[in-house]
């Protein structure tokens, strides 16, 4: 027979956002069932121990009383069985000697992967980091299914980033970071939902390429820049070649434009250079010339 004591303020919120879908498949025993299979001496215990709180009342409430926060959410077991669901926040009761609880801190915890060195699809080696964000969704199931949920998280998120990565070319990696980081947040959750862990972000924070590699990379860049370049340079001068001519077809057909010409080139020699003298001769006189 057990007994279990609680505030108002647990009764209210003793939710811990639970996923329906996910938290339907996890079943655990009842208090009266636990305390049906403790046996003679789970009574026993279960009774001296009551014994004590009432002959040390009222010192050892304060050993029965039990505080946690409003981010936290507390497990107790009862001769090492597990007592209902997790409790909190707020204040709870427990049974000295016969009780045992261990807290879950449900806030949302980040960690870095350390850097893998991923062989890429196209036979790249490169050195990846990721950011991870996940929260506890169930606290009994993180406590009860794995050891250690946090180590468990980090361990498979390394797993998988080299193994999605794996799958990946260079390019791919370079190009669909965002869809690759959910893709990955989707398989970390399908592994880790079965230990209470929601994983609510991933995040690829740095991918690095072999020196020899990025000297490539930047070579072939500035071989296509100057390429580029040139295609720029040479359509410039055949636009320009061409204005040059229908410029030659309108003075050919006019001599004074051709001599307002020969007074606008003066005027801006003048105006640059002032110690340069310049002596225009006729087009005419030269045509002339040329002629005999």
């Amino acid at each position: 027979m057990s007994i279990m004591l609680s505030s108002p303020s647990e009764m209210s919120s003793n939710k811990i956002e639970p996923l329906a879908n996910e938290e339907s498949d996890t079943n655990f025993q009842s208090d009266g069932d636990q305390s049906g299979n403790s046996g003679l001496c789970g009574y026993l215990l279960s009774f001296f121990s009551f014994l004590l709180v009432f002959l040390t009342f009222p010192v050892s409430v304060w050993f029965c009383m039990k505080i946690v926060q409003e981010y936290e959410r507390a497990v107790i077991f009862r001769l090492g069985r597990l007592l209902g669901g997790a409790k909190g926040p707020g204040l709870f009761w427990i049974i000295p000697c016969v009780d045992t609880f261990r807290k879950v801190d449900l806030r949302t915890v980040s960690f870095e992967i350390p850097p893998q060195e991923v062989l890429t699809k196209d036979s790249v080696t490169i050195m990846v980091d990721a950011v991870v964000y996940y929260r506890i969704f169930n606290p009994t199931v993180s406590i009860t299914k794995v050891e250690n949920a946090n180590r468990a998280t980090q361990m498979i998120a390394q797993t998988t980033l080299r193994n999605m990565l794996g799958t990946k070319s260079l390019a791919d990696i370079l190009k669909d970071r965002e869809e690759m980081s959910e893709q990955m947040e989707a398989v970390l959750y399908a592994a880790s939902k079965n230990w209470g862990i929601k994983v609510e972000r991933v995040e690829l924070k740095d991918v690095k390429l072999p020196t020899s590699l990025q000297r490539a990379m930047a070579a072939e860049a500035e071989a296509t820049r100057d390429a580029r370049a040139k295609v720029i340079a040479a359509d410039g001068e055949m636009k320009a070649s061409r204005a040059l001519k229908e410029a030659a077809d309108v003075m050919s057909e006019s001599p004074s434009a051709l001599q307002l010409r020969y007074m606008q080139t003066l005027t801006e020699i003048a105006t640059e250079r002032n110690s340069t003298i310049v002596f225009p001769l006729p087009i005419d006189l030269i045509s002339s010339f040329m002629r005999k």
